[in-house]
């Protein structure tokens, strides 16, 4: 599991002020270098080379790496307003997390600050004739990553902001959560299956904090506890969202209010979910994108039908994964494993709810509830069975013709009878 340190230092190296930084860092560095090195080449070569042409070259590179950056940022920008619109306004962070496009966007900043620093340098005089040469084949260097980088994201703009682009994203975002998830069940802890009810003799700890719990540093909290004899009831999960009025943990001892802080601090609880440690987060974002599909001013159900397609692959994904015995490295923290029927009420009940005047997407639904089912029957069956219970008894009441709600039926107790 990641430190807290180590996810917050994830979380910064996704921004892409980051990347642009460090290139225009490595940018600023390369154009000065040609200085330090001019001593090393031959006056001979610096003659048979040459390299005036450096000066128009990089007067070139700066005029027109300043008008490809900001137009780059409109697309940019454009595609981020198309996701949230189309897809999901929580998606849209992941799209603005997307490597490429922030390489792209780092290395024409950092081609601009490189040509502005080497013509700053050139007007100084700091090169000299056989700086010059350096300047001149650093210069071609740069150009050749500027036209591969051209050729990426030529190539990179068909899909940026798209629906079916944005929903792979989070289909792969999400299958790594519950990847991850399922080879940690309970974080590492052991297993608390009664968390409803709070144990006997222990006391509640509250947090000051309003918000959702974005990361927790499992292993932070058992340093904490490894020289005592607490034991830790975890309630607060990533996604969890705390108040004052809500405990957050279970202990079996009474704690000082320093100790109280220190193992509060181990809970990062911010303004909105993350991706990272909570997979439940990941099913309601594709449901989201699903539900929008079959909102009437979109009236897509093809895409329902997609994303409906990933969530199996995801929750397959996630029961191919899970071990037949967890492994405990934590044994004083004591956390809920993952509730089957939540993880299906996450996706299947508001997509079916939505989709229910839309027979295609109820068939759908159904069908893959039964892969769930036949596939994995320890896990899922009881759940799918549920699910699929809800659909029929949901599309009773809408307006579908009899032969279709006879369709959907007849397919209801093909598959679970």
């Amino acid at each position: 599991m990641l430190s807290k340190w180590q996810w917050v230092l994830k979380k910064v190296v996704q921004k892409l002020w980051f990347r642009a930084t460090l290139f225009a860092i490595a940018a600023i560095a390369t154009a000065l270098v040609s200085i330090l090195f001019k001593s090393f080449i031959p006056v001979s070569v610096s003659v048979r080379i040459g390299a005036e042409a450096v000066d128009n070259i990089l007067n070139i590179l700066a005029s027109s790496m300043l008008a490809v950056t900001t137009f780059s940022l409109n697309i940019m920008v454009g595609a981020y307003s198309s996701a949230t619109t189309n897809v999901s306004p929580r998606a849209t962070r992941l799209v603005i997390a997307d490597a490429t496009t922030q390489n792209v966007l780092a290395t024409f900043i950092g081609s601009f600050l490189f040509s502005l620093v080497g013509i700053i340098a050139l007007n100084m005089g700091a090169y000299g004739e056989r700086g010059r040469v350096i300047l001149f084949v650093v210069t071609l260097v740069v150009i050749a990553l500027i036209l591969i980088t051209l050729l990426r994201w030529i190539q990179h703009l068909t899909s940026l902001g798209r629906v079916g682009e944005t929903t792979a994203r989070v289909e792969q975002i999400a299958i790594e959560a519950f990847v991850q998830r399922a080879q940690s069940p309970c974080l590492g802890g052991f297993p608390w299956i009664e968390n409803h009810i709070q144990p006997q003799g222990t006391f509640a700890l509250f947090s000051e904090q309003i918000g959702y719990v974005g990361h927790i540093d499992i292993g932070r909290l058992a340093s904490l506890l490894e020289n005592s004899t607490i034991q830790v009831y975890l309630l607060a999960q990533p996604g969890s969202y705390v108040h004052p009025s809500r405990a957050v943990m279970y202990l079996t001892e009474q704690i000082p209010p320093a100790m109280a802080e220190k193992i509060l601090a181990t809970l990062t609880i911010s303004d909105v979910r993350s991706f990272t440690q909570d997979p439940r987060f990941c099913l309601s974002v594709l449901a989201e994108i699903a539900c929008r599909a079959l909102s009437p001013a979109v009236n897509d159900p093809g895409t329902a039908i997609d994303v409906t397609s990933r969530v199996v692959r995801v929750l397959s994904e996630y029961a191919r994964n899970l071990p037949q015995t967890s492994q405990i490295l934590y044994s004083a923290i004591h956390v809920a494993p993952l509730q089957v029927h939540h993880l299906m009420e996450d996706y299947f009940l508001p997509v079916s709810r939505d989709g229910a005047s839309t027979p295609e997407v109820l068939i759908r639904n159904l069908k893959s509830l039964a892969m769930l089912s036949d596939g994995w029957p320890d896990i899922y069956r009881d759940a799918a069975r549920q699910q699929a219970a809800a659909i029929i008894e949901r599309q009773k009441i809408v307006n579908l013709t009899g032969s279709e709600k006879a369709q959907i039926s007849r397919l209801y107790h093909a598959l679970f009878s």
